[in-house]
């Protein structure tokens, strides 16, 4: 009886232990943790796409093809010059007085553009007065003198045949005439000689003014009021020796070095396309005036002058300007699209053929090419690519066609493309 009532009560609930673990409480769990596991991994795959690689790019330009179907033979770099430009000086020594010109100024030919201390030159020019007057004053005098000693001479003339006066009276009246006379050649060249003196001081007196020889343009204002300026560098470092330069901008041309292996290709007159590094979309149309015939043993180049057609502000000398030298095409043959310039950095192989990469907003498109020629850190491009479009430098192996990606700012591509 005993033992069967142990075993009754060892059969007892006990309803003060902790219930056992539940199979639902399990699965929630379960689903909490997978749930916080695919936000944190949304959340990397989120933020790795976001995070677009820098790049930089560079822009497509057009060559050729832009002077009435005239397709481009050659092309090559060069820099706008100016056929006339003179640093103006002043022909005598002196202190600058007043300066009448500013850089960009535009003046006129003959137009005054400063002037120098005058006092030396002004007494100069008021002793050349004083002696000219002198000596005009001395030809007065002795002309009135003559003048008594002709009529005194003539009157003795005639009495001396009826011997009135003496032989000797005659001939001292005759003598003191002519001697007269004499002293007024003298006179007269003397004047004249002062005369000449009077001229030159007043010319003294003009060389303290400058004045623009041409019309033109101020691009450089070299000396300030209160300096020494004089024609001849023998001043030391404190004399000037020019007051400023100017550029007759209607001289304005091109020069361009052409290799000794293309020079064959350019013929004085044939028409010519120029594009400016600072317009790139600014088409110039001109003609090869002249092929200076003499090379560059250095650097295996001839100088070519090429003129342009349009005479604008924009232009400047010494800017750089790449010339594309045009041929007609001929009638029979019809006409190309003309290709474009691109860098060749931005030019890769994928999948055993030439590509880039164009930014469009915030992706890339992958584009196939056929390429041209090459024009020094260039390639021609025939098709795939169009004037204006940004390529990508130097693209990534990883980067694919759609890619997200962020430009480099300007500053920096223009840094590393200078170096």
């Amino acid at each position: 009886m005993n033992t069967n009532a142990d075993l009754l009560k060892s059969l007892k609930i006990d309803r003060s232990a902790p219930p056992p673990p539940s199979r639902k409480g399990l699965w929630i769990g379960l689903g909490v943790a997978a749930a916080v596991l695919l936000l944190v991994v949304a959340g990397w795959l989120l933020f790795a796409r976001g995070k677009a690689p820098e790049v930089q790019v560079a822009p497509v330009v057009a060559i050729g093809g832009g002077n009435g179907g005239a397709a481009s033979v050659l092309d090559a770099t060069g820099y706008v010059v100016a056929r006339r430009m003179a640093t103006v000086s002043a022909k005598i020594t002196g202190r600058v007085r007043e300066i009448r010109i500013e850089e960009g100024q535009h003046v006129a030919e003959g137009e005054v553009i400063a002037t120098l201390d005058p006092i030396d030159a002004d007494q100069q020019l008021a002793l050349a007065r004083a002696q000219a007057a002198a000596a005009r004053s001395q030809v007065d005098a002795t002309a009135a003198q003559l003048r008594d000693a002709e009529a005194n001479a003539a009157r003795l003339s005639a009495l001396a045949p009826q011997q009135l006066v003496s032989k000797a009276q005659r001939d001292q009246a005759i003598a003191q005439r002519d001697n007269l006379r004499a002293q007024l050649a003298t006179a007269r060249n003397n004047a004249r000689a002062a005369g000449d003196s009077l001229r030159i001081a007043e010319q003294g007196v003009d060389n303290t003014i400058i004045r623009a020889p041409f019309a033109g343009v101020v691009i450089a204002k070299a000396a300030q009021p209160g300096e020494i300026v004089s024609p001849f560098s023998a001043g030391g470092a404190y004399t000037r020796t020019g007051i400023g330069t100017i550029v007759d901008m209607e001289s304005l041309e091109v020069q361009v070095d052409v290799g000794e292996a293309y020079i064959g290709r350019v013929q004085p007159g044939m028409p010519t396309e120029a594009t400016l590094n600072a317009y790139p979309d600014w088409k110039i149309p001109g003609k090869v005036i002249a092929i200076i015939p003499t090379a560059d043993r250095g650097k295996a180049t001839v100088t070519v002058r090429v003129a342009l057609d349009s005479r604008d502000p924009r232009i400047v000398p010494d800017m750089g300007v790449r010339v594309s030298f045009l041929e007609k095409a001929a009638p029979q043959k019809p006409q190309q699209k003309p290709g474009v310039l691109a860098p060749s950095a931005a030019i890769v192989q994928r999948d055993g053929g030439d590509v880039a990469y164009v930014v469009d907003g915030e992706r890339v498109q992958q584009r196939e090419l056929q390429l041209g020629r090459t024009l020094g850190d260039d390639r021609e491009v025939l098709s795939g690519l169009v004037a204006g479009d940004q390529v990508v430098l130097d693209p990534p192996e990883k980067l694919a066609d759609g890619a997200k990606v962020k430009v480099a700012p300007a500053s920096d591509a223009d840094s590393d493309s200078n170096e």
